[in-house]
């Protein structure tokens, strides 16, 4: 027999599933990671454990070793996977084929390409109509040679200073902004997504999501894509996905679910088809509560969206029902997309570089 016990190690049976076996590493490590206050001898062991157990060859090799003398050499052979209830073998959920017109807020996000850096606090285009009134006013008696009287001369006199002024104030307002737009190119360079989600079969809805997200919300110019997010202080990808958008910032789960129609009862409970559902569960209370410390200035709301694990029809309660986070994807797209809208344009720095550091190897690509 190995010396060590992986199945103890991690504290699961010897016929748990992988999704068991993610589980229960992923509960361990976040009190065992040398960051929490465990070892490194210890949190080696455990990430030993889960590496084994969860390819389903080195597996296999290792239960073979465990049960037949060491001098023989087993032969790994590789195991039916397992059929979670319900999985077809092969099925892909389609994504919504949507006319993007229908989006009411589709034409609204395409009018201004540009990004903003920071929130429009101004009057917005009024000092520019005001300072060039100005200088025609101050400039006209002098091309036309009208002589001044006093009171018209100190009258004069004011006007020309407080357009210096306004003049002064916008030339400022323009080399900010020209500022923060070359710091803004130097640090983030061209992305508009930043991770990636993963690549294995139950990670299947989260690559169903990250296509959804970067297919329309990318509309907005300044929508930012996030993939596989730490809460702070945490190592592992609490959350799946979040899109942030000037000072609005959604976080999202995604789900592989069976067919049928899903609703938060007023207890929180997940229903399905009007019966508690016992298939999955949510993190989107504790991942909002973590983000809320991390960005006081936010807005922020939490989405669930749910795809089917098989063919048939899924459905999720009214959109207007705030106790009900599950959403399919078309309902997410005119719901939260229109919600993100309202400042399309806007890139708050701060906000985005305080994501950006959440996700998962702080890796980011370019869209």
């Amino acid at each position: 027999m190995p010396e060590v016990d992986y199945y103890e190690v991690l504290g699961v049976h010897r016929d748990a599933t992988a999704a068991d076996v993610k589980t229960a590493y992923r509960r361990l490590a976040k009190s065992l990671h040398p960051d929490a206050g465990g070892t490194v001898g210890t949190f080696r062991l455990l990430r030993e454990a889960y590496d084994v157990l969860s390819d389903p060859v080195s597996r296999d090799r290792y239960d073979a070793r465990g049960s037949r003398a060491a001098t023989v050499v087993p032969v790994p052979v590789r195991p039916r996977p397992r059929r979670r209830f319900g999985d077809e073998p092969g099925f892909v959920p389609d994504l919504p084929d949507l006319d993007a017109e229908d989006l009411d807020w589709w034409h609204f996000a395409g009018e201004d390409t540009r990004m903003r850096h920071g929130r429009r606090r101004g009057p917005g285009h009024t000092p520019v109509v005001a300072a060039v009134g100005g200088m025609v006013l101050v400039l006209l008696p002098l091309v036309s040679g009208v002589e001044f009287s006093p009171p018209v001369l100190v009258a004069w006199l004011v006007l020309t200073a407080g357009t210096a002024l306004l003049v002064q104030r916008l030339a400022r307002g323009y080399l900010r902004a020209s500022r923060a737009r070359d710091a803004f190119a130097e640090e983030f360079g061209g992305r508009t997504v930043f991770g990636a989600p993963g690549t294995e079969r139950d990670e299947l809805a989260e690559r169903l999501t990250a296509e959804l997200l970067e297919r329309y919300l990318t509309r907005l110019p300044g929508a930012r894509i996030f993939h596989g997010l730490a809460w702070p202080g945490s190592v592992f990808a609490d959350v799946d996905h979040a899109v942030l958008c000037g000072k609005r910032l959604v976080l999202i789960e995604s789900k592989l679910w069976l067919p049928g129609h899903y609703e938060t009862a007023e207890d929180g409970r997940l229903l399905r088809n009007g019966r508690p559902f016992r298939g999955g569960g949510s993190r989107l209370a504790e991942s909002l509560a973590a983000y809320r410390d991390l960005l006081p200035g936010v807005a922020l709301r939490g989405a669930m969206i749910v795809y089917p694990s098989r063919s048939g029809e899924l459905t999720t309660a009214d959109p207007d029902d705030e106790a009900a986070p599950p959403m399919t994807p078309e309902t997410f797209l005119y719901e939260i997309g229109e919600w993100l809208a309202a400042e399309p344009s806007t890139v708050d720095h701060d906000a985005l570089r305080s994501v950006r550091d959440q996700v998962v190897g702080g890796g980011g690509r370019a869209a």
